[in-house]
């Protein structure tokens, strides 16, 4: 058993992939559907690596130090090179994919993020420059209109671009996507505007106006912040369409 071990982890590891991806759609709970490919391709290679490494050893051709095992040399305690004992560690996770795979993550995990960002976001933020209009990008307003406990924003005439989106109600937002590293990492940022009529979707605008607090700090309710609009101007999209994190 020991100088198939190695071998047969590999093999395990590989067949708990294919598992979740060649046969069958579980994957999804897990990552995007566009990584399928690379999950076959990487189970099947670890199949394949296992059983050329059960081979080898079978016709006694993979002992490294050329006395077999009989001299003590190739157990799994570091000596003869079939692995350290803290790789089976990797037997409980392949076991859990093959035998009970984890759901997808629910409610309570989104519940446990959004609790999370509320209660790290709130603060003080640092002063805004001075005069008006003050140029924000969409994050930085939308964060100092949910958690800024200085009220920063209150009194200032601000000033912001991103493109149009519509709600199912009529309302309207300026909105932009953040990224932290590329655009699979995005997530979305608005602002509702008020006092302006709305224009079509993806239109890129530059809106000033004034904060209108709404919500409990931190809270749901003062999501998405809201911009008393004074003006709104149609641009062009900016070379850069993203905002950095």
């Amino acid at each position: 058993m020991r100088r198939y071990g190695s071998a047969l982890l590999l093999i395990l590891v590989g067949a708990a992939i294919l598992r979740i991806s060649a046969f069958g759609e579980l994957y999804l709970r897990y990552v995007r559907a566009g990584l399928r490919p690379y999950l076959v391709v990487s189970g099947a290679a670890l199949v394949l690596l296992g059983i050329a490494m059960a081979v080898v050893r079978r016709t006694g051709h993979g002992r490294e130090d050329g006395h077999g095992d009989e001299g003590g040399h190739g157990d799994e305690g570091g000596h003869g090179g079939h692995g350290p004992r803290t790789a089976w560690l990797l037997v409980l996770p392949a076991l859990a994919l093959l035998l009970f795979p984890p759901p997808a993550l629910g409610s309570y995990s989104a519940e446990r993020e959004a609790a999370q960002r509320a209660a790290q976001g709130v603060g003080t933020f640092p002063a805004l420059p001075a005069g008006d209009p003050v140029e924000l990008t969409v994050g930085e307003f939308a964060s100092r209109a949910v958690y800024d406990s200085g009220r920063s924003l209150k009194g200032r005439t601000v000033r912001l671009t991103g493109f149009v989106t519509h709600g199912d109600d009529g309302t309207w937002y300026v909105t932009r996507l953040l990224v932290s590293c590329c655009a699979a990492d995005a997530t979305t940022s608005k602002v509702e505007i008020r006092d302006a009529d709305p224009l079509p979707a993806d239109t890129w605008v530059t809106v000033t106006g004034t904060w209108h607090p709404e919500g409990g700090l931190g809270t749901d309710s003062a999501w998405p912040p809201v911009l008393d609009a004074a003006t709104v101007v149609r641009v062009k999209q900016p070379a850069d369409p993203y905002e950095k994190r």
